[in-house]
């Protein structure tokens, strides 16, 4: 079995667009990838985009001659530069290219780091839309597909892009069956760069002051891009969002094992006042939430108080329910747990909006998920900004 294992390097550094290389991380994962996650930095963690910190498996420094059958590399600002100005990546993946193994980036990378480096010549590629007049002046054929496979160099555009992106190098890596199995895991949107809908019944207005204060709890095991999505987005809009880890350390270990970061243990904003906690899912990181009684009488006096709270994947089935979170209201959940809440008749719907409750089902419409949010809160021109900029 071992010859079959695909090896994969994602390369991240301070200012590296955290939805995109936590994505690729994940979903690359979920195919059966071999992933090592490398700084390019002097240490291992990295302050990402949007205040994020993500850890590393390693150093770059450290790996230069080993060899990996994908070289994928995320976006983001000034990420993409300092990855484009890293000697010891630029020679790997020119060597990636030359012994005809599998080079791929996204965003700001294609034009940055492969343009730059010679790679893209006479291919087609793709990437963020501020950067394709560059793309196109690295002698790259510039087209706005969402995902650009050309030869052995697959190319993508911005965060909302980036699960069908890393689909594409499932298939391209173990085939179209695997690539098939785990899009329907994830719930890929059927209508990819279309407006985002939601379902909401009984309309609300989401009230607060000056800023939205939001809470995102994070546990051991909690789903990573659910997470990400939200923290991302969210921030983007200029909500205040605070990242708790249930448990004594700061730093999480994720679903499919990508080390996030927390800016508080949850003990320390238990009495806080918030204006939305918002769960992600992951089947073992819900159950975690649920046994958490700080989480859970938070959650509680949020109800109670008729203030927003929300969840994603198994959080609305494995929290809520068995709280008595969703008596009355409609949800939605994972397809895997949807048997375990007792009002089914939205468990299709990709996000669930009744009253101060908000509910979606996987990673796939996280960013659906987190938009609906901005949405309840900022109105749908900035929801839909928001949407635009990401390319959801």
């Amino acid at each position: 079995m071992a010859s079959f294992t695909k090896t994969v390097l994602i390369p991240i550094a301070h200012g590296t667009e955290p939805l995109e290389a936590v994505a690729m991380i994940t979903v690359l994962r979920r195919g059966g990838a071999d992933v090592t996650v490398a700084s390019v930095e002097t240490q291992v963690g990295v302050d990402a985009c949007h205040g994020i910190k993500m850890v590393a498996d390693t150093l770059l420094s450290d790996i230069t001659d080993s060899v990996f059958d994908l070289i994928v590399l995320p976006g983001g600002l000034p990420g993409g530069e300092t990855l484009k100005n890293c000697k010891s990546l630029e020679n790997m993946v020119k060597k990636q290219d030359s012994d005809g193994r599998l080079n791929a980036a996204i965003c700001c990378a294609p034009a940055l780091a492969l343009g730059t480096w010679g790679l893209l010549e006479g291919k087609k590629a793709t990437g963020y839309p501020v950067f394709m007049e560059k793309l196109a002046a690295t002698c790259a054929t510039a087209v706005e597909s969402r995902v650009q496979i050309d030869g052995r160099i697959v190319t993508s555009r911005g965060p909302g892009t980036t699960i069908e992106f890393s689909i594409t190098l499932i298939e391209q890596l173990f085939g179209k069956e695997k690539a098939d199995e785990v899009s329907s895991i994830l719930l890929l949107r059927p209508n990819p760069g279309e407006e985002f809908t939601f379902t909401e019944l009984n309309q609300t207005n989401w009230s607060f002051e000056d800023t939205p204060q939001i809470l995102v709890p994070i546990a051991e095991e909690s789903e990573e891009i659910e997470a990400i999505a939200l923290v991302d987005i969210l921030r983007r809009a200029k909500a205040n969002v605070v990242i708790a880890a249930v448990g004594n350390s700061l730093e999480v270990e994720g679903s499919r094992k990508a080390k996030l970061v927390a800016e508080v243990l949850l003990d320390e904003v238990a009495e806080k006042s918030f204006d939305l906690i918002v769960l992600p899912g992951g089947l073992n990181g819900a159950q975690r939430f649920a046994s958490c009684e700080k989480l859970v009488n938070m959650l509680r006096k949020q109800a109670e108080a008729n203030k927003p709270y929300g969840g994603i994947c198994a959080s609305p089935a494995y929290v809520f329910e068995p709280n008595g979170l969703l008596k009355g209201k409609k949800a939605t959940t994972h397809p895997v747990v949807s048997d375990k809440l007792s009002d089914k008749s939205h468990i299709e719907d990709r996000v669930v909006v009744d009253g101060n409750v908000i509910t979606s089902r996987a990673p796939g419409t996280a960013m659906e998920f987190s938009l609906a949010i901005v949405e309840k809160f900022y109105g749908r021109e900035k929801a839909l900004q928001l949407g635009k900029a990401t390319l959801v």
